[in-house]
């Protein structure tokens, strides 16, 4: 069953090496500095590009850091380097290369006055809290890549690879969103970057294995690849409890607004031409912003409407919009 899912995955005529793969993704191997050359070289630059174009909030400018970024490349070299059960030095290229990109977006940050709304920025706001879909595009977005880098004839796909699986941009948002002193941002960033990360290594693992890259366990050099595996394991674990985790606030969080919005409708109801614009939920409190041509109906009225819609003690706020901006008070209190 494996060598038939080999063969489909791989014809023997288009099968790389493992020398070709090892020269392809191991920056220590073969011309190392020229290599090196290369990698800082254009990660430099594609942290700059994409620290630009999220403070510009343009999406095609952190497309184009997306697609020269190699910092895939040492990535995937872990996943070899498993495989192999040989160390190759890429961990510590990831590991620098990650603190450079942040860096750099934490130089671009001193740009933005202490005001900035972080999260009206769509290149942030979309990178701070991931969840298991993201996973699950990650580890998908892996496979493709490994497989793309085994055969000779599928290297066109690797610009749309680099494109689906997202690196140097959230780790740019991490330095822009530390920069600003915003560190709860920085971490979602972080665990999105993590869980791409970790993703690509299991993935390639998984496709160099199945398509015969292992080195046989008696070759010079080998090492028991058991401690490699549990560390990958309890990081993915770890990475999907923590996503887990958001997917169901984030669910609750657009559950509760939704509920929160009919209430408010309903309450505001009693006012002709009077129209809920919005709910948003921050931290324990709901702000309902409200355009209505006149007064507003009792807010004991919405306080009623909302128990048992939302858990008690969630508080509520209403902006108007003549500018006024009434505390509710507490859902059950």
């Amino acid at each position: 069953m494996l060598t038939a899912l080999r063969a489909r995955l791989l014809p023997e005529h288009q099968r790389r090496s493992r020398e070709e793969l090892s020269d392809d993704l191991e920056l220590g191997s073969g011309d190392a500095k020229a290599k090196r050359s290369a990698f800082w070289t254009m990660l430099s630059l594609s942290a700059v590009i994409a620290s630009a174009g999220i403070l510009g909030d343009s999406t095609a400018t952190v497309i184009g850091a997306m697609i020269i970024a190699p910092l895939s490349t040492p990535i995937m070299g872990i996943a070899l380097a498993a495989v192999k059960r040989q160390r190759n030095g890429s961990v510590r290229y990831v590991c620098l290369g990650s603190l450079l990109v942040i860096a750099v977006g934490s130089a671009f940050s001193l740009v933005l006055p202490s005001t900035y709304a972080l999260l009206n920025n769509s290149q942030i706001a979309s990178r701070v809290s991931p969840n298991l879909v993201d996973l699950v595009a990650a580890l998908a977005t892996g496979l493709a890549g490994a497989v793309a880098l085994a055969r000779r004839d599928v290297g066109a796909v690797l610009p749309g690879v680099a494109i689906a699986i997202s690196l140097v941009p959230p780790l740019g948002v991490v330095g822009v969103c530390l920069g600003q002193g915003a560190f709860t941002l920085a971490a979602g960033a972080l665990l999105l970057f993590v869980s791409n990360l970790v993703s690509l290594v299991l993935a390639g693992m998984f496709v160099f294995a199945v398509l015969g890259y292992t080195a046989p366990s008696t070759a010079p050099g080998t090492a028991s690849p058991r401690r490699t595996y549990a560390a990958l394991g309890a990081l993915f674990l770890l990475v999907i409890v923590f996503l887990g985790s958001n997917t169901v606030a984030t669910y609750l969080t657009t559950r509760w607004e939704n509920q929160v919005l009919a209430s408010a409708t309903d309450w505001i109801a009693a006012v002709p031409g009077a129209t809920v614009d919005s709910v948003d939920l921050r931290g324990t409190t709901f702000d309902i912003h409200i355009t209505s041509p006149d007064g507003l109906p009792p807010p004991a009225g919405l306080l009623d409407r909302l128990d048992g819609a939302v858990p008690a003690g969630f508080q509520v706020a209403v902006a108007d919009s003549r500018g006024q901006t009434i505390d509710v008070g507490a859902v059950g209190g």
